[in-house]
């Protein structure tokens, strides 16, 4: 694997705690500053899309869902590349999801090379002029 960027900011969005913390976990070791969010709302309300280099964000949320924040930020930040997990997707909603502008979306369990790999792509990622 080639080496990338290692002073990314990454905010993880993601409604199950484990999920998160091992997330964080493996970026964290990997050298990136890490954020954690239980929910698309919170991400907001803490201005996440200002201090993010890249989100990694959950489909399925308690609130507002991955693709309606992905949806909202497409308007207000169009920069910041998205990478979406589920452990609930289908080839249609990746499909739909990355139509939308994702970098990535990886069906949950993923491995560690998949994470890193959009991740990378994610740090190389400009978005296309609509």
């Amino acid at each position: 694997m080639k080496l990338m960027k290692r002073d990314l900011s990454i905010s993880i969005v993601d409604d199950d705690e484990s999920m998160r913390e091992s997330l964080e976990s493996l970026l964290k070791s990997m050298g990136f500053r890490v954020s954690l969010f239980p929910g698309a709302e919170e991400f907001l309300e803490a201005k996440g899309p200002t201090s993010a280099d890249c989100l990694i964000l959950d489909v399925r949320l308690g609130g507002m869902s991955g693709p309606q924040l992905q949806r909202q930020l497409a308007s207000t930040h169009p920069s910041l590349p998205i990478i979406f997990i589920t452990g609930h997707g289908t080839e249609c909603l990746r499909e739909r999801v990355i139509a939308d502008g994702a970098v990535e979306c990886l069906l949950k369990p993923f491995s560690e090379e998949k994470l890193l790999a959009a991740v990378e792509a994610a740090a190389a990622w400009k978005p296309s002029a609509s």
